[in-house]
């Protein structure tokens, strides 16, 4: 580099340039967006997904209107009714479903492994960095769901909210849904920590997850003594709330009490959690340097 007389020296940045560094994401949203950019990059894994999504709502559409063959209504669900449910159901999978097995990056492997203690060791927290890829692991997920609502409702397989307050109820107690399907999952991860091995503990919580929170089948075709039952946990909050508004089967005007459930769980169980990563981190030991 030749210099230029009187100029600046060469690499030297001349008084009052600007010396801005480069831009860079936040550490948070770098985190978030690990399972996004794992998905894109992997066309296979992206195929796979949408037929398997195909499969399973023509699937559940057939079944459904078969089982209204011979009736009308039936739980105060019609099959219109009951056909949309089962199909946001399969839809709601997709927020809900997202495995991390594969990128070894769930909190028993790394228990397993000895890797947890990195988490305790980063800048960033490890209830931070969990909140945040589960973050990332919705948004992707919401987009599948997105896309699927806007191919199935044209199709006729899916009928529309009855009000748009139904509508705008439906998303707000959707997104309540999957904040406290986050705090109980992080309750499951977390009990890793005293139990090093939870492989029967998850494999019990994913299905009363999907039985009480009605992936199965909708919480009203159960007996009463099942739905009262179910009101003592958070289950139902996750999905069988929020496709019961969008149905209809949950009037507008009465969603008032269900949103606050929603709340008071999202309220408790982040509590817990709290204490828990607590009560974690004292049993994680880090030795050397």
């Amino acid at each position: 580099m030749t210099a230029v007389p009187g100029g600046p020296a060469p690499g030297r940045v001349p008084p009052g340039a600007r010396t801005d560094p480069p831009l860079r994401l936040p550490r948070a949203w770098r985190v978030g967006r690990i399972t996004p950019l794992a998905e894109l990059l992997s066309s296979p894994r992206l195929t796979a997904t949408a037929v398997r999504l195909a499969i399973q709502i023509v699937l559940v559409v057939a079944l459904w209107r078969g089982l209204y063959d011979s009736t009308g209504t039936s739980a105060g669900l019609n099959e219109s009714q009951a056909v949309s449910y089962a199909v946001l159901a399969v839809l709601a999978t997709r927020i809900r479903g997202l495995d991390r097995q594969a990128a070894r990056d769930t909190v028993m492997q790394h228990i397993n492994q000895g890797t947890i203690v990195y988490w305790f060791l980063r800048p960033l927290p490890p209830a931070r960095y969990y909140a945040w890829r589960a973050t990332g692991d919705q948004l992707y997920g919401y987009v599948w769901f997105v896309a699927g609502y806007l191919i199935c409702w044209p199709a006729g397989v899916l009928t529309a909210p009855p009000s748009t307050a139904a509508g705008a109820l439906t998303a707000t107690s959707l997104v309540l849904g999957q904040i406290v399907l986050h705090y109980v999952t992080l309750l499951i991860d977390l009990v890793c920590f005293w139990t090093l091995r939870n492989h029967a503990a998850q494999t019990f919580f994913l299905f009363m997850q999907n039985l009480l929170s009605g992936v199965y089948a909708p919480l009203w075709y159960f007996p009463e003594w099942f739905r009262v039952a179910s009101n003592f946990l958070p289950f139902q909050s996750t999905l069988n709330t929020p496709l019961s508004i969008h149905i209809g089967r949950i009037p507008a005007t009465e969603t008032a009490p269900h949103l606050a459930a929603q709340f008071l769980w999202i309220v408790l169980l982040a509590l817990l959690t709290r204490w828990l990563w607590g009560r974690a981190a004292a049993r994680v030991v880090a030795q050397g340097g």
